[in-house]
């Protein structure tokens, strides 16, 4: 295989799916008018108890929803009357979501920000600053949960949701024999945006989710061809106008107390023993948000603490590269898809947990200051924040992170460009600085053009701006749609001396060509499918150093999902790896240096995810370097009732290499059981098991939320071994044990 044949089936592929998409019939999606909006002031005071039938709703006119899937176009199966409206203070929502068959409403969760289908959900999104590419949403359930996410990127990726951010804003929910009936309030001041003359131009999406059907009811319509996120893009959002409305400053200072209890068993110099210690732990610390303007955003912390956040999901790890976890503390959250700075997969200039966190141990962080908002068109990020030393097994000085984004909108709506400097500065004089350019072009309807360029300096390298080798570089040309041809083509480069030093890189010195082209279809109100496509995968990706193979990926594959919620993906692989030094996958399995070709199917199945109960079974298995391998998942969700809600978990990993007389075998198991007694207490526990290195990891979390910005947390954490004499000397029972407690309090001045 070479780099010539990987281009050749590409070509070959686009001429003939590009004939063919031709040839297929076009029907465009029904249209709605695409004047704005201008929003109804509330004719008085709302009274929120769900039900919308006092004089403040008199007068405003319902949004006409249509459905969107499974058969676009149609009316609502079920009627449905949804309203918008605003005063001074407040942006109000209101739906009468009627159900003739009110006993088979699914309501399976009152924890906050829960996001499964197998609940009705009812919501809109904001997009406040009408920038077609960010936006703010807020949905509920019968249950009267409130889940709040920012959105981002256009709703393009796997998951392009933030759902750990939280903002304030209320919600009333009464369910009877007519259906359910929702109210909600959001404050202006939880809202961005920039008035002019009075005037707010904002882009608006509002839908129902009736889950036992799998349908979604929406204004405005948005073609289900953008993809299985389609509901949420902002690019598409009807605009609406609110006028007379005022730009709003709040305050909000965050103080928070922690106590707790820490155990540990840490190796000691001589690798001989372990050593026991344990100590008490004591801190208080201060979080400040102020609202520079209604579109400028500060944030102060001092001795930031994340005693809250879960541990990290387990992963058994079957490549040569490092294994990609996301981000969960709060502190990043807001608005952070200003600082997404993205060369593909989970390659970036800017990754958030190089701070505070180094080869898996918490380092302290004193304190900084994050800016996000828009000044005169232009979106811009700030932030700097200061680390404290770290001493025992891994060493590490006080470092300053510093980062700085801005971008602005190109051309057309859907277009930008922007540029990003960080620096990661060390007090024993280390130091790494990174700065690029990157843009997203619309070309047309449906195609894109993506381009990225980063260079990065640091002590003890060359430095020679003019040279490739500190240089990363990507070009992709997307075509965004599930009907017809659709494609992510992407060409793609780091140099040798290329290291971002706050960002995340899974391979160096290399150059990539290739992704995804497919060919789909939306079969139509007569057919069962929602939609399918074939496709084909294909990348290679060479050594700069003498063109040679480092790995390569292609073949065809089938996709569908079908309208009562099934779906599913299979594919058959062809890999070819250049492996130049031996790598572990644990301690007893090892792959020696040589060119390895080996093929496999990959395959995908779901069940519908608007039931109480579903599951989605993976498998990944075939010949694997010079011997075979056999991974297969499944992942269930399970609505017991809207107090109790069951996740997991459990994947099964056989590598086999008989010429070796290797083998490897390793179990992960993942269980949450989640109790929410109401909206506002919650208890979680979370347990992983994985038998590579033979570790659970179990976390309990308890929260009382009484209203928005005021949390208290009981924090519980263990890992312990669950094979003390795979190691000399024999490993402990525990590695680590804590418990804490947190309790933090939100004061709102100029709300």
């Amino acid at each position: 295989m070479s780099k010539n044949f990987a281009v050749l089936v590409f070509i070959l592929f686009y001429t003939v799916v590009s004939s063919v998409a031709l040839s297929q019939e076009k029907t465009p999606p029904p249209e709605q008018k695409k004047d704005k909006l201008v929003l109804q002031r509330a004719n008085g005071p709302v009274t929120l108890d769900g039900l919308s039938n006092e004089d403040a709703w008199k007068g405003i006119n319902p949004l006409p929803l249509v459905m969107q899937i499974p058969n676009p176009g149609n009316p609502p199966s079920e009627k449905t009357v949804a309203l918008i409206a605003f005063d001074d203070d407040y942006l109000y929502l209101a739906g009468r979501l009627y159900d003739k068959d009110p006993s088979k409403i699914l309501a399976t969760s009152k924890q906050r920000d829960y996001l499964q289908g197998n609940t009705d959900w009812f919501g809109l999104i904001i997009d406040t600053f009408n920038d077609k590419e960010n936006g703010m949403a807020f949905f509920t359930t019968p249950t009267g949960l409130r889940l709040d996410a920012l959105l981002f990127n256009d709703a393009e990726g796997l998951l392009p949701l933030n759902i750990s951010w939280n903002t304030f804003w209320d919600v009333a929910v009464v369910q009877n024999d007519q259906g359910w009936f929702v109210e909600m309030r959001i404050p202006l001041s939880s809202l961005r945006f920039q008035p002019r003359d009075g005037r707010v131009t904002m882009g608006l999406i509002t839908w129902r989710y009736i889950a036992r059907k799998f349908e979604f009811d929406m204004f405005p319509f948005i073609d289900f061809k953008y993809g299985f996120w389609s509901a949420w893009k902002v690019s598409r959002a009807h605009e609406i106008v609110l006028e007379g409305v005022r730009s709003r400053r709040p305050l909000y200072v965050t103080p928070y107390g922690l106590a707790g209890y820490s155990q540990a068993n840490d190796l000691n110099e001589a690798e001989t023993a372990y050593l026991y210690t344990d100590e008490p732990k004591f801190e208080a610390g201060l979080d400040v948000k102020y609202g520079l303007s209604s579109y400028l955003t500060l944030d102060l912390t001092a001795n930031t603490d994340f005693a809250q956040v879960e541990a990290d999901d387990q992963q058994v790890n079957l490549t040569r590269f490092s294994l990609f976890f996301p981000e969960k503390r709060l502190f990043f959250q807001e608005r952070s898809s200003t600082f997404d700075f993205n060369f593909g997969e989970s390659n970036r200039l800017f990754y958030s947990r190089r701070i505070g966190l180094y080869e898996g141990e918490a380092v302290r962080i004193y304190g900084g200051a994050r800016l996000v908002g828009r000044v005169g068109g232009w979106d811009i990020g700030f932030l700097d924040l200061q680390t404290a030393p770290l001493e025992g097994d891994e060493t590490l000085p006080s470092e300053n992170f510093g980062v700085f984004r801005v971008r602005r909108r190109v051309f057309n709506p859907n277009s930008y460009i922007g540029s990003m400097i960080t620096s990661r500065i060390g007090m024993d004089g280390s130091y790494n600085a990174a700065y690029g350019l990157d843009g997203i072009f619309r070309l047309s309807e449906d195609d894109y053009l993506l381009f990225n360029w980063a260079q990065t300096f640091e002590n003890g390298k060359e430095n020679n701006p003019a040279s490739l080798e500190p240089t990363r570089i990507r070009v992709s040309w997307e075509r965004r749609t599930l009907k017809g041809l659709g494609f992510n083509l992407c060409y793609s480069r780091a140099g040798s001396e290329y290291n971002p030093g706050i960002g995340f890189e899974l391979r160096e010195d290399f150059s990539q060509l290739g992704n995804r082209i497919w060919l789909g279809w939306l079969p139509g109100e007569k057919s069962f499918l929602l939609n399918h496509q074939l496709f084909v995968d294909g990348f290679i990706f060479t050594r700069n150093e003498d063109n040679s193979i480092e790995s390569a990926e292609i073949g065809p594959g089938w996709a569908f999902s079908t309208k009562s919620g099934y779906g599913g993906e299979f594919a058959v692989k062809m890999y070819r790896e250049g492996v130049l030094e031996s790598f572990d996958f644990t301690d007893d399995v090892e792959v020696p240096p040589g060119e390895y070709t080996f093929y496999g199917f990959k395959g995908m199945f779901n069940t519908p995810m608007g039931k109480a109960f579903s599951a989605t079974l993976n498998i990944d298995a075939g010949t694997f370097y010079d011997g075979w391998r056999a991974t297969v998942g499944v992942q269930p969700v399970w609505g017991i009732s809207p107090e109790f809600s069951l996740t997991g978990m459990y994947q099964f990993n056989r590598a086999v290499f008989p010429d070796r007389n290797q083998e490897l075998t390793a179990h992960i198991v993942r269980a949450r059981l989640l109790a929410t007694l109401t909206t506002k207490f919650s208890i979680s526990t979370f347990v992983q098991y994985n038998s590579a290195i033979d570790s659970v990891i179990a976390n309990l979390r308890i929260r009382y939320n009484p209203r928005e910005g005021v949390d208290l947390y009981v924090v519980y954490n263990e890992d312990f071994n669950t094979n003390r004499f795979r190691e000399i000397p024999n490993l402990p029972y525990y590695n680590s044990r804590t418990i804490l407690v947190k309790y933090s309090y939100t004061f709102i001045f100029n709300k």
